[in-house]
């Protein structure tokens, strides 16, 4: 999965420099293999499972400001959980970033029909089903999915956004002004269960 992320990356020729953050020394080696920068290695507390995004790009920018003086103004982040994402994918995600002025760009997929937000109910305090949304009898939903707002999820396979979010005052990957990229499917699958890598083998051929 790591090969295909770089792959895409390499051929997008949107990167000034492609790096892998990572703890584990034989990762690091397959992805110099395949043309990717490893500078450094993760430090273990920010690899454990429950480490968020957001400490680990600041540890990677931080540093390569220190170390080799390289500053970049926005940063991508293409999880190896994504094999399907492609070159052009990249791409759109980057002129996206630099053509709206955005803090960031996030890849979404669309939402199914039937699993509209719009559709989903809660249990209240009393044990009765309302809307999800609106907290409404579900006699007031949308019958019709025609008529239903479209509804889009981040799928996991691009973040970019600008360097400056990772240090502002409320640090964050998405700043103020966040960006949806639609990507078709089955390009913004993100490999979470068995069911999700043999779509992907499927996809991939």
């Amino acid at each position: 999965m790591l090969e295909y992320t770089i792959d895409a990356a390499r051929r997008s020729s949107a990167f000034d420099r492609l790096i892998l953050t990572t703890d584990d020394p034989h990762i690091a080696e397959a992805a110099r293999l395949a043309g990717c920068e490893v500078p450094f290695l993760r430090p273990a507390e920010l690899a454990l499972d429950e480490t968020p995004h957001l400490p680990v790009l600041q540890h990677a920018v931080a540093w390569l400001a220190e170390h080799t003086a390289y500053e970049p103004d926005a940063v991508m982040i293409l999880q190896p959980t994504s094999p399907l994402r492609r070159a052009e994918d990249i791409r759109q995600a980057a002129a996206l970033l630099e053509s709206t002025g955005a803090d960031s760009v996030l890849s979404v997929s669309a939402v199914p029909g039937h699993m509209n937000p719009m559709r989903m109910l809660r249990v209240d305090e009393q044990g009765r089903a309302v809307l999800f949304v609106t907290g409404q009898p579900i006699r007031t939903r949308i019958n019709r999915r025609q008529d239903m707002p479209a509804a889009w999820v981040m799928n996991g396979a691009i973040y970019a956004f600008r360097t400056r979010v990772l240090f502002a005052l409320s640090p964050s990957l998405y700043g103020e002004s966040s960006v949806a990229m639609p990507m078709p499917d089955p390009f913004g699958l993100s490999i979470d269960t068995p069911e999700d890598w043999q779509q992907a083998e499927k996809a991939l051929g």
